[in-house]
Formats: C-alpha cells, structure tokens, sequence
C-alpha cells in the first residue's frame, strides 16, 4: 500500500512541476494583450458610400471594444493605442428574383481596412496578422462581411445594414485578439 502511495505521490508532483514557472491565466483577459489598457477608435473614414455608416461602425465596434475585452475606450489624449479603419467597398445584389423580376432576396456586402497602432505610430495588429479565414477575409487583407435579405419574409434593408455592421465590428474586436 505504500507504494501505491508513494508511486502516486511521485506521479503527482511530477505532473505539478512541469507548470512550474508559467503564469496561467482565465477568462477573456488571456485572450488580449495586455500591454495596452485603453483605446481610441477614431470615426472609420467612408467616401460616401453611405450616409451614416461611418458613425454606426464606429459606434457598434466601441461597443462591442467594451463588451468582450479588456479595453477601455477613451479620448484620443488619454489612450494607449488607437484603432482606425476605412469602409473600402459597400455593396448590394440581387441574388433571387421573382419572374416579375422583383427581387426575392439580396446579398449586402461590407468590406473594411483596419489598423490598430500604438501612441508612437507602431501597428500592434492589422489584419494581414491573422491568418486568412476565406469565410470573412480576402486576399486583400480587408474585413469582409456579407448578409442576406429577404423582402418577403419582412426584412428591412435597415435591419440588414445593422447586422453587416455588427458582424464587421465582432470581427474587428477578435482581430485584437492576441495570435496563438
């Protein structure tokens, strides 16, 4: 009995000792680094492409920066990095239509650039970082989001809009995550 004892007692320290000297860490905090606390997300800059969809993207990415990281978003004086982006392309297509030519469904598609820096102009991540994932980015490096909508079953192109604009901003917010 014993050696049962001893030989689990062995076993244990030896599986205990090789953590030793590694700094583990839980929660959504080990998924960001943590040489930066606070952010300045500048207005993403647009040509026209719509109205107001500069300001909402702006909008739903502080959100979204506040939610699920550990960052905080302040004023341009006061931040450690700031995270800019342009609206590169914005687009909508018919992909169903009706034999009376109405269109039964429609594809919107967002693409956006995205830099994020520190107070000394240094980039910390762009999305060229990240490996590519075809499903939302292109060769191009650009955020890429697409959304379907369809008239008929009471869909609004507001509410489509909303949800492109919500997808690209989790997506900038899990491009600040650290690389594995």
């Amino acid at each position: 009995m014993n050696r049962i004892v001893c030989v689990f007692v062995v076993m244990l320290l030896l599986v205990c000792s090789g953590c030793l000297g590694l700094r583990y860490q839980v929660g959504t905090k080990t998924l960001f680094g943590q040489d930066v606390e606070t952010v300045y997300v500048s207005m993403f800059k647009t040509d026209g492409i719509r109205r107001d969809f500069g300001e909402r993207l702006t909008e739903a990415v502080c959100k979204r920066i506040e939610a699920r990281s550990p960052y905080k978003v302040v004023g341009k004086a006061g931040a450690d990095s700031i995270l800019e982006g342009e609206i590169v392309k914005y687009t909508k297509r018919t992909k169903i239509t009706a034999p009376t030519d109405d269109p039964r469904q429609l594809a919107m598609n967002l693409s956006v650039n995205v830099r994020w820096k520190d107070r000394r102009d240094r980039t910390i991540r762009e999305i060229d970082d990240i490996p590519l994932d075809l499903s939302w980015n292109d060769a191009d490096g650009m955020i890429n989001a697409t959304v379907l909508l369809t008239p008929e079953f009471g869909q609004s192109e507001t509410t489509a809009e909303q949800r492109l604009i919500d997808t690209i901003a989790d997506q900038i917010v899990g491009m600040m995550e650290m690389p594995w």
